[in-house]
């Protein structure tokens, strides 16, 4: 996870929207510190997605006080203390939402990729 600086290029941007799509897909099997999140988005995706700090924890925040997430502290891997986060039902609806909406997104783009040019 990267705290700041530019993107690199052979590494795709998050398109807005998408960040809450993703955090929610890797809560979804298992509870996770936001440190563990961002790894977890960036492996999934072959190191082409980057989850940058300032990004992940605002977005943290907003599902837990949507209810689409909770947080309590615990002990990470490298005993420390860490939030960690977890899936709520809510959260687990939601999810199932973005990713139905984000399959007709995709769909629809590449219906107009892939349509004859006319002038």
């Amino acid at each position: 996870m990267k705290e700041t600086g530019r993107q690199q290029p052979d590494r795709a941007v998050l398109l807005q929207g998408t960040l809450d799509m993703l955090v929610l897909r890797a809560l979804s099997c298992s509870a996770r510190h936001g440190y563990d999140i961002a790894r977890w988005i960036e492996e999934s995706s072959a190191d082409a997605l980057e989850v940058e700090e300032g990004s992940l924890y605002p977005a943290l925040h907003r599902m837990e006080r949507k209810g689409w997430i909770s947080a309590e502290w615990g002990q990470s891997a490298a005993n420390r203390r860490a939030k960690f986060y977890k899936l709520t039902r809510a959260g687990r609806a939601q999810l199932t939402v973005e990713i139905r909406e984000w399959e007709l997104l995709v769909r629809a783009i590449s219906q107009v990729l892939h349509s004859p040019a006319t002038e």
